[in-house]
């Protein structure tokens, strides 16, 4: 009996001891779950020989940075981007994006603090809910210097790339430095490609020559933001309203605002601009169609001494597309703002009855995500 006693009071030893061995793990795991972020390094970026659809490679440093920074997922996560480098704070804006986890599903904030970042940004499809907040537009400059020549073609030369949801960007310059070369196919330099639906542009500036904004695809939103290019320097198939919004022309000789790509009737994609100012020099279309049923509309718009006055004017070797545009003014105003001598094919709108379904957010089916 007492050997009895003896093995049964070793087996429950054991059982207490597994189930204390148990117990602790548990602790390591749940007790701290922000414990994996806790370890997420610095990446620095490296440019890849090849940018044709590839994002950026890293390498990882093996100092920690981020501790918990998605500790709280209720909240919006902020990561932290200086020139100034610090615990817990990337020196790139890139390694700030690749910190976000992969199919992210929380808002997360980067603040990038006041410097000039020379780099190339790429929002992947699967980090949406990333809000990117400047130290206002003038201190803070995300620059790169691409052209269609020197990337995969146009639609790889942008600075910043948004390929994820729900992105947000507030008080920064994005700026693609490249210059005007020799205004050729080849020099075509992207500041900013939106590939995504529900973005929102907040005080920013846009900075290029050639296809400033590439507003590729998607329902975007741009306010008190400035765009300055010389031709098509706001193109793309996307479907955006633009909010008392400046567009500055820079040309060399003669340019176009505008190069709306709708493709096809069934196509749903239009750029409206609502209280905006057109300003600069040279001599400038409203806008020409990069697309047979391209889509463009100016509501309330002030409009410098600088637009032809045809207004309008089609595509090289795409003549006939002036039978399906859908071009049109509403109480353009200012001393280009002179609607008389525009061309046929281009609507001059005077109901406001008529334009009011394009001049709220509901245009962008904005009431369900700004």
């Amino acid at each position: 009996m007492s050997l009895l006693l003896a093995n049964v009071s070793m087996a429950s030893c054991r059982g207490l001891l597994v189930i204390t061995l148990c117990l602790a793990a548990l602790q390591v795991f749940f007790t701290e779950p922000a414990h994996c972020i806790s370890t997420i390094s610095e990446r620095h970026v490296e440019r890849s020989s090849n940018w044709a659809g590839n994002y950026t490679e890293l390498k990882i440093s093996s100092s920690q940075k981020l501790k918990g920074i998605l500790a709280n997922s209720g909240n919006p996560s902020v990561i932290t981007v200086s020139k100034n480098e610090g615990q817990e704070v990337f020196s790139t804006v890139q390694a700030a994006v690749n910190a976000v986890p992969a199919n992210n599903m929380h808002p997360v904030t980067i603040d990038v603090k006041p410097g000039i970042y020379t780099e190339k940004v790429n929002i992947p499809a699967d980090k949406p809910f990333i809000t990117l907040v400047g130290s206002g537009a003038q201190n803070t400059i995300i620059t790169w210097n691409d052209s269609a020549k020197s990337s995969a073609g146009t639609y790889y030369s942008g600075t910043v790339s948004v390929y994820a949801s729900d992105f947000v960007a507030r008080d920064i310059t994005i700026q693609n430095s490249y210059g005007p070369g020799g205004m050729t196919p080849d020099d075509q330099a992207v500041a900013l490609r939106i590939s995504a639906d529900r973005c929102a542009f907040y005080s920013c500036r846009l900075l290029a020559y050639q296809d400033t904004l590439l507003d590729e695809s998607g329902k975007h939103y741009f306010q008190d933001t400035y765009i300055e290019g010389a031709i098509d320097f706001i193109c793309g198939n996307g479907k955006s309203f633009y909010k008392n919004c400046e567009l500055h022309a820079i040309p060399l000789e003669n340019g176009a605002f505008t190069a709306q790509k709708r493709s096809s009737r069934s196509e749903d994609s239009g750029f409206v601009f609502s209280n905006c100012k057109l300003t600069g020099k040279g001599l400038m279309f409203l806008g020409r169609p990069w697309g047979p049923y391209s889509t463009v509309i100016f509501a309330d718009t002030y409009m410098d001494d600088i637009i032809f006055p045809e207004g309008w004017v089609d595509w090289p070797g795409q003549q006939g597309s002036e039978r399906t545009v859908t071009y049109a003014e509403f109480q353009s105003f200012g001393p280009g703002g002179e609607e008389k001598g525009r061309v046929s094919w281009c609507h001059e709108v005077t109901s406001p009855n008529q334009i009011a379904p394009y001049l709220n957010i509901n245009y962008i089916d904005g009431s369900g995500w700004l």
